[in-house]
């Protein structure tokens, strides 16, 4: 880090704002132990607490408690670390901050002490991303999750994909170097079956880090339905609070009312709405246009009937009017301890169908692993990691077109995600695509394209959200002679497969 910025010592207190029995403030920086000893007198050995008196710059006693020093590299930052275990309170920590400062230090950035772990080295981007999940974490699993993620497992994986794409790349630049051979290199089935397998594992690979993701963010669901067929109820059943008042009177719920449950490790937010229907008062209007709005935007709704009655044909009409968005329905059907109905699922013809009963709790079961399953949760959540919507729209740095048989393809037939800026649809032959940029050079079969491109950030885009060095954008360069053919023929390179 060339950044004088970084030459600096900073200092800031590591726990969380307020009153407590434990108060930490935390020194990192060249300056790190110079300023300790100011302090707190001679540091200790390297990672062992011992009791000292933490004085003032006047020498004037302020706190007494553990001090320990960790010597760089072997440290969180990578840098000297030193940590001041006093007491909680506010008064003392500021005391203590303030007297740092005047022996040199400055107040630290948020997550500038992640920042420089990450700038030296000792945490990967995803990790560093995974300590404020892991902080943030509302459930068990979702902290398990983020834990995943910080011990690597995430990188590790992408590490992997990353390996078997570079073991093609140097497959496939050799088979160019000899294109002018009779052997078809490129037609070899170990090709074909080493893409297919790298696309199952990076499919294998987003649907766990989509979970991991859902788990961190959590589930938004919408009760929806006529007035009085027990959204309130059903709000308050899963809550398990008295949240939502309950009564006979058609429209008694005006406004939206969310509460945040713990569905089996999933974060939740329910949403209880007012009843959809027709109405004359200019304040159940407002309530109702909410109503609408919050059903929209749900990533799950859950639509709700009177089983008695069954689905109406009010119920069917406002069914299709909230058809159109981009989420699942569940229609439930309420009060079947009033029908006699038995609790349990089924398809209708308006898709899953739930019987159940707020009221009694029956078939509450049932709701709770259909919001699981809305969420890709139907698994216990094991091997599940936190990531972030970046890193599962970049498709983990790697984009691959679906392996399919198709020979050749029209533009009718491209996907819209096809970025059209760097490559082209793949035709039958292998040769150059049409130059459409002079920093970008193409190969073309079937239907796997396989793009050369220069380093610059303006081409490569988001494709590569990675920073790894060695490998330009996170890909490991290849080595011998194909890595000197590339250099030879087009000068630096990184290679990637595009997809959908």
């Amino acid at each position: 880090m060339n950044d004088p910025a970084y030459s600096e010592t900073i200092a800031a207190v590591a726990t969380a704002p307020g009153r407590g029995a434990v108060g930490i403030l935390r020194l990192s920086g060249p300056a790190a132990f110079s300023i300790a000893e100011s302090l707190a007198g001679s540091l200790p050995a390297p990672r062992l607490a011992t009791l000292r008196t933490f004085r003032g710059k006047d020498g004037a006693a302020i706190d007494q408690g553990l001090l320990l020093a960790f010597p760089a590299p072997n440290s969180y930052t990578g840098e000297n670390v030193v940590e001041l275990q006093g007491h909680g309170g506010p008064v003392l920590l500021d005391l203590l901050l303030r007297c740092a400062c005047a022996h040199g230090a400055r107040i630290a950035r948020p997550g500038e002490f992640s920042e420089r772990a990450f700038l030296n080295g000792r945490l990967d981007l995803v990790q560093a991303e995974a300590i404020a999940d892991l902080i943030n974490a509302s459930t068990r699993q979702a902290a398990q999750a983020a834990h995943r993620s910080l011990e690597g497992e995430l990188s590790r994986h992408v590490a992997a994909l990353l390996e078997e794409l570079t073991q093609l790349r140097v497959y496939v630049e050799g088979a160019l170097d000899f294109s002018d051979e009779d052997v078809d290199w490129l037609a070899d089935e170990r090709l074909r079956g080493g893409l297919a397998r790298l696309c199952q594992h990076l499919q294998t690979l987003l649907a766990q880090a989509d979970q991991g993701r859902r788990l961190r963010e959590g589930l938004v669901v919408a009760l929806a339905g006529q007035p009085n067929v027990g959204k309130s109820t059903l709000l308050n059943c899963l809550s398990g609070n008295d949240s939502a008042i309950v009564t006979e009177i058609p429209g008694t719920t005006r406004d939206l009312l969310r509460e945040v449950i713990d569905v089996d490790g999933l974060p939740v937010t329910v949403v209880d709405t007012a009843g959809l229907r027709d109405s004359e008062d200019p304040v159940e209007r407002i309530g109702i246009e909410r109503a609408w709005d919050a059903a929209r935007r749900a990533d799950l709704l859950l639509f709700m009937v009177e089983d008695p009655r069954g689905i109406t044909a009010a119920d069917r009409g406002l069914l299709k009017k909230l058809a159109g968005a981009d989420r699942p329905t569940v229609v439930v059907r309420n009060k079947c301890d009033l029908s006699g109905g038995v609790p349990g699922r089924s398809d209708g013809p308006t898709g899953v169908e739930l019987r159940l009963s707020a009221h009694t709790g029956a078939g509450l079961d049932l709701l709770k692993s259909e919001i699981r399953a809305a969420a890709g949760l139907e698994s216990g959540g094991e091997g599940l990691f936190s990531a972030r919507a970046r890193d599962t729209s970049t498709r983990c740095a790697v984009h691959w077109h679906s392996l399919s048989t198709r020979a050749g393809g029209s533009a009718k037939a491209q996907p819209r995600n096809w970025p059209r800026r760097n490559c082209a649809w793949p035709s039958k032959r292998w040769a150059r695509s049409p130059a459409r940029s002079r920093r970008t050079t193409c190969w073309k079969r079937s239907s796997v394209s396989f793009v050369l491109a220069s380093r610059r950030p303006s081409l490569v885009g988001a494709s590569f959200p990675l920073n790894q060095p060695a490998g330009g954008y996170g890909l490991p360069r290849a080595t011998g002679a194909v890595e000197s053919a590339i250099g030879r023929r087009r000068g630096p390179a990184v290679w990637c497969a595009t997809a959908p």
